[in-house]
């Protein structure tokens, strides 16, 4: 896997989380997406779930596996394998400091991105348990 998509693919389903190629195949088109979904946390809150976010009117409907968990997290998640990928496309790896400059560079950075990715580490690299990440997350 050494593309943009396989990198990410692979970090979100180390997570148990689903990445739609038609959602996330190329950088342009996940970070135009991860921008819609940040703007409707920014109308809803961060307590909104994926399955609000799909009655709000996103582009989520084939993310419906996880309509429960919150968004900010599935969000965090994708910014992070954003991250992950373009790291190890680029240069082989990723830290917190990465994210957060890709999320300023690409205008995705919120504050609550920080308090995300500090509590949940595993969604931009590997920690013990990262897979069960996403059953933490379900509901506001």
């Amino acid at each position: 896997m050494t593309t943009f998509y396989g990198y990410f693919k692979e970090n979100m389903e180390a997570l148990g989380l689903p990445a739609p190629e038609s959602l996330f195949g190329t950088l342009q088109t996940a970070v135009g997406n991860a921008a819609i979904f940040v703007t409707h946390i920014d109308r809803y809150g961060t307590r909104i779930t994926v399955g609000e976010l799909i009655g709000a009117g996103t582009r989520l409907e084939k993310l419906g596996t996880v309509a429960t968990l919150s968004a900010a997290f599935y969000v965090g998640a994708v910014i992070g394998s954003i991250a992950v990928a373009t790291g190890r496309t680029l240069s082989g790896g990723t830290s917190i400091a990465d994210v957060l400059l890709m999320a300023r560079q690409q205008g995705l950075h919120r504050a609550w991105l920080v308090t995300a990715l500090r509590r949940w580490p595993g969604t931009y690299r590997e920690v013990p348990g990262r897979r069960a990440y996403r059953l933490l997350t379900v509901g506001p």
